[in-house]
């Protein structure tokens, strides 16, 4: 039976990151460091993450889940935010788990990541800045940075039509406006251009992990194929080496919808197939 988790503090004053860390019940299987999404759907995804590492904690591993730079009780304001400080936020976090499991560990701590956390996740396995993680589990993730930036633009550009009926050259116009070194609020936040400009850069394709990933997605229906897309990328991946494996599962994307809502086949199918690395 899983303990209820502990907020704490990594670090301190402008570094200061605040986090909660699930202990595992014995014996420790593992660990995971939790990367959560951008923006709103940070705040949308916040009880599936809860749930799942809760369902982990109870089944022996260890889970910090973990506020980046600028999002959520971490220190700074999401114009702060970098994509350098968030890689610096994955070593961080992986230093604690170190430190605070020790000789429990049986490997290094893997990155869970869910949306731009999941890409956040490859980029840093792909080239680590310190410890490096022993396995990847990815929810959903995010395969294109420029894309992903488009879509998030978007929600400016909606709003100014709302607003005065005018999207003002829509999101061309918005991205020449961050390469201009000008940031831009987009549905309450603050987006730097720097932060911006390293989006743009980042491709999964270009990121095929040194360690094996478990990527798991949701849809309408399940047993449905992974998009297109997502299929090209992990053939890339495993024509490369990588111990990829891929599945979906039935549920809502969680991470967009109105409500709060839940994915429990998502929960079911990541403890399951944890359970089976485990004993491979």
């Amino acid at each position: 039976m899983a303990t209820a988790p502990q907020a704490l503090f990594l670090a301190h004053g402008a570094a200061a990151r605040f986090a909660l860390y699930h202990a595992p019940a014995a014996p420790c299987r593992g660990a995971w460091l939790y990367l959560h999404p951008w923006a709103e759907e940070m705040n949308k995804a916040r009880r599936m993450a809860a749930l799942q590492a809760r369902a982990l904690a109870a089944e022996g591993w260890a889970v910090l889940q973990l506020d980046l730079h600028g999002c959520g009780d971490s220190a700074g304001d999401f114009a702060d935010a970098s994509w350098e400080s968030w890689r610096a936020d994955v070593a961080l976090g992986l230093d604690w788990l170190h430190a605070t499991l020790g000789e429990q560990l049986p490997q290094a701590p893997g990155l869970w990541g869910l949306r731009l956390g999941a890409l956040l996740a490859l980029d840093y396995a792909a080239r680590p800045a310190g410890r490096a993680p022993s396995q990847l589990l990815l929810w959903q993730p995010v395969l294109q940075g420029a894309s992903h930036l488009t879509q998030f633009l978007r929600l400016r550009v909606a709003a100014q039509m709302l607003g005065d009926g005018a999207a003002d050259g829509g999101t061309e116009a918005l991205r020449a406006t961050l390469a201009g070194g000008t940031p831009l609020e987009v549905a309450g936040y603050t987006l730097a251009p720097a932060l911006a400009a390293a989006l743009d850069g980042l491709d999964a394709s270009r990121l095929p992990p040194p360690c094996p990933v478990h990527w798991l997605e949701v849809a309408p229906a399940a047993g449905r194929p992974l998009s297109p897309v997502a299929q090209r990328v992990l053939q890339g991946w495993q024509a490369a080496g990588v111990d990829g494996r891929a599945q979906s599962v039935a549920g809502p994307q969680f991470w967009a919808t109105q409500e709060i809502a839940e994915a429990p086949s998502l929960l079911a199918a990541t403890c399951a197939i944890l359970q089976e690395a485990c004993h491979a």
